[in-house]
């Protein structure tokens, strides 16, 4: 017997933890047989398919570690009513380039644009390129950090934020914030610009309104001073991704007001309406005349 028949290939694989060549090996032994492959193919195949389990199974983790509220592509994405996002000008946010160098994005747009859909699609780009990425929406992030500051943990939690290489922060603006959110999301954005880790933000807001937003002017513009230091903004401007098929934004759309009464909860109108407060002015007020005899 030789010493190739006496190897046992299943415990060596398991001591190397490749679990998946562990498991798939002696399928591919078969079509080996019958397909006659040489060595090396065996090989090339044995390995390709470690190497790619071990990449999906790293996404998944990152992916998971990342806290996605859902996982979207970019490829997913509809440019199809954009006119001012092209799928060119986010080359730069899905290159590897877009962590290695720091550099961070604003995306501007109401509420259902697809917004938080660019930003998930650009930081799985990123995890795919080898980061980690974390997201957070900006009432999750302001409310932690203010306990933690509340209870002095604050450095502890802060790690948490500036650790990961990209960190999208989502709605910036849709909700109301303690008087304290400026300061807090200024820990986390004045600790990242420092280090050249990327972010991402999404907002329905106007920068200038951020102020007014997060209750402190001056840290407010720094904030966007540090964040557009490196990168850019990029206004979505196309119909609401959730309520375009019912014409809701577009102008030719719309109608001039009906001045019939809208029945609500199956109950008429009524007959004999009761007078606005214009009509009650005309009919008592002090300037009224009596008609004119002429």
């Amino acid at each position: 017997m030789t010493l190739a028949e006496n190897i046992d290939l299943d415990r060596l694989l398991k001591r190397l933890h490749l679990a998946n060549a562990r498991r798939i090996w002696r399928d591919l032994i078969q079509r080996a047989e019958t397909e006659q492959w040489s060595f090396q193919r065996f090989l090339d195949i044995l390995v390709a398919e470690e190497v790619g389990h071990r990449q999906h199974t790293r996404l998944a983790r990152l992916s998971h570690r990342a806290r996605f509220p859902f996982l979207k592509t970019i490829e997913d994405f509809d440019f199809t009513y954009q006119s001012t996002v092209r799928l060119a000008l986010l080359g730069s946010a899905l290159s590897p380039d877009f962590v290695t160098e720091g550099r961070s994005l604003i995306l501007l747009g109401k509420p259902g644009r697809g917004t938080t859909h660019l930003a998930v699609a650009i930081a799985y780009r990123a995890i795919q390129n080898g980061f980690e990425a974390l997201f957070v929406t900006a009432a999750e992030l302001i409310d932690e950090l203010s306990g933690a500051f509340r209870n002095g943990r604050l450095a502890q939690t802060l790690d948490r934020y500036t650790r990961p290489h990209l960190l999208v922060i989502d709605e910036v603006g849709y909700l109301t914030y303690g008087t304290d959110a400026a300061n807090m999301l200024f820990h986390v954005v004045n600790d990242r610009h420092k280090r050249r880790h990327s972010m991402i933000f999404t907002t329905n807001k106007r920068l200038a309104s951020w102020g007014a937003v997060l209750h402190d002017e001056d840290l407010a513009q720094t904030i966007v001073n540090r964040v557009l230091e490196h990168e850019r903004l990029l206004q979505l401007d196309n119909p609401s991704i959730r309520t375009h098929h019912l014409g809701l934004d577009d102008p030719l759309a719309a109608e001039a007001p009906s001045t019939e009464l809208v029945r609500v909860s199956g109950i008429p109108r009524s007959e004999f309406p009761e007078p606005t407060p214009d009509s009650r002015l005309r009919a008592s007020g002090p300037h009224r005349h009596p008609p004119s005899s002429q």
